[in-house]
């Protein structure tokens, strides 16, 4: 997985400064995220506690308090439990939502915590030491480039959105700049909500409507499986027909490793972001170098050729 980091000089002293206050002590980080609800979120849980394992095997001085949260009054709850029963070194933090999350994790950060805060920005910049996120306009941008590379001019695309977001909007701006030019038709875009009864109801909308489709961009793999069911209910599954998701759910990696036809390659949203975050974190105690700064993680073409890479059988996702 690639990860681009832009590094930011003015927090390089204050995560070296939390290296020496942890050093004679065991080292405790606390990992609050919301409490899993669709697949993706279940993966990224699993990637977690399977790094919580390795991590703790790893350095035994290094304490991973992982906590989930239902919302986001439970989380604002959770941060205060781990400043004042567990007394953090430092917090990872998926915000529940951004607004009211960021003036709980100030407060975290008020003790002296070093603050990693993973996909979902707070909304006041410049708390965090590290932020660490999947690059949803290269997610668009990538699904365009594969999408282009294999069509013609002329060639009709409809499009299924997730949720009306700023996720989304990223998404979906990238994917129709990319493909701006290029003489392929988007018909139509509609928003799945990134859930896959949507994704069925939306794409035999589009069926009904257009006799003429060559390719689905559903961004996301749940709306995807709703997108192969309309599909395959109403024959329309031949003529080099192909569907585009996205994030790695690990059925779409299989079929991909099978060599599945119809959906070819998928576009990664790691849900292993939030264990990447803990390994950032660690190493800010545990490295010689400095570490504070941005990691965006790049939005990879799963392939035939790749796909092993990114397949985890055990994982809910």
């Amino acid at each position: 997985m690639t990860i681009k980091t832009t590094f930011i000089a003015g927090l390089l002293g204050s995560a070296m400064a939390f290296v020496g206050a942890a050093s004679a002590q065991d080292i405790k980080i606390g990992v609050s995220y919301p409490t899993p609800t669709h697949a993706w979120a279940a993966g990224m849980n699993w990637h977690a506690e399977q790094a919580e394992k390795r991590l703790e095997a790893l350095y035994p001085d290094v304490d991973l308090i992982l906590i989930n949260s239902p919302d986001p009054a439970s989380q604002a709850s959770a941060l205060e439990d781990l400043v004042s029963i567990h007394q953090i070194d430092a917090l990872v933090v998926l915000p529940f939502e951004s607004e009211p999350l960021t003036d709980p994790v100030i407060n975290v950060k008020s003790t002296g915590a070093l603050i990693t805060v993973v996909d979902r920005g707070l909304s006041q910049p410049g708390i965090e030491d590290i932020y660490v996120a999947g690059n949803n306009p290269e997610l668009g941008r990538v699904s365009a480039q594969y999408m282009k590379g294999r069509m013609e001019s002329g060639d009709n695309i409809v499009v299924l959105r997730g949720i009306p977001t700023l996720i989304d909007n990223e998404r979906f701006d990238a994917f129709m700049a990319e493909m701006e030019g290029s003489g392929i038709n988007i018909l139509d875009h509609k928003h799945a909500n990134w859930n896959r009864d949507d994704g069925f109801e939306v794409m035999q909308d589009f069926l009904s409507r257009f006799p003429d489709i060559d390719a689905v961009w559903a961004q996301d793999d749940d709306i995807a499986i709703g997108v192969v069911a309309a599909l395959e209910q109403a024959d329309r599954t031949g003529d080099g027909m192909f569907v585009v998701g996205g994030a790695g759910m690990k059925e779409t990696i299989k079929g991909i490793m099978d060599g599945n036809e119809l959906v070819p390659v998928d576009v990664l949203y790691p849900p292993s972001m939030i264990a990447t975050a803990m390994d950032v974190t660690v190493a800010a105690f545990k490295s010689n170098g400095p570490v504070a700064g941005r990691y965006i993680l790049g939005a990879t073409l799963i392939t035939q050729e790749n796909a092993a890479t990114f397949y985890f059988p055990d994982s809910p996702f």
